[in-house]
């Protein structure tokens, strides 16, 4: 079972992301305020949950938490500032939006920066450690899902209502033959170049 939050000193927002990995759309960050007695049995890792327990655990989250918000860091911003920062930027936006503010950020990953002057702490792995942590990761992840299947239907030819942008086959395949969009991450542009396609 899940601990609550990493410390209990003081408000703590459990924050994470989804899309680093992504050749296409935005990284999409979220911070969350759990109640100190909020449990689910389905929270985890969002990699680790089926896309049914993750849309049904949003719902649960978004309604019974204290204060939650999610952040999008477009495809241009990630080209502009790289991956890395863009998640940290996401992740700053989403907590300096949060009502009441939290007063310390249990962070995803081992490294951070912000600008915010809140007290935080990388825990590596925290999305299977943490309850507000499991929170964001949930959000951030059904938040993306549910944009670029919005996406898909402009651009049905990549596969993103199934692969949501990350590197697969039929995507690479889809790049090779169509060409890039406005939401694809030209930083990325080398990797696509190099990816080995099987065939088969």
């Amino acid at each position: 079972m899940l601990e609550n939050q990493y410390q209990y000193e003081k408000r703590e927002a459990g924050c994470d992301e989804a899309g680093r990995g992504c050749l296409a759309g935005p990284v999409f960050a979220a911070a969350v305020i759990l109640p100190p007695d909020f449990h689910d049995p389905l929270l985890n890792d969002s990699k680790q949950m089926t896309e049914r327990n993750r849309d049904k655990l949003r719902v649960i989250i978004e309604r019974e938490a204290i204060a939650w918000a999610v952040e999008a860091v477009s495809a241009a911003r990630i080209d502009e500032i790289n991956i890395l920062n863009a998640s940290f930027e996401g992740m700053s936006l989403a907590a300096a939006r949060l009502d009441p503010a939290p007063e310390f950020l249990a962070i995803d990953g081992n490294r951070f920066r912000t600008c915010l002057e809140i007290p935080w702490q990388c825990i590596v792995k925290g999305d299977g450690k943490y309850a507000d942590i499991a929170a964001a990761s949930v959000l951030a992840k059904t938040h993306r899902d549910e944009y670029m299947r919005h996406l898909a239907e402009e651009y049905p030819q990549y596969g993103w209502s199934k692969n949501k942008g990350y590197p697969t086959r039929e995507h690479r395949l889809a790049i090779r033959e169509y060409g890039l969009t406005p939401y694809h991450r030209l930083t990325f542009n080398h990797e696509i170049d190099q990816l080995e396609l099987p065939f088969g």
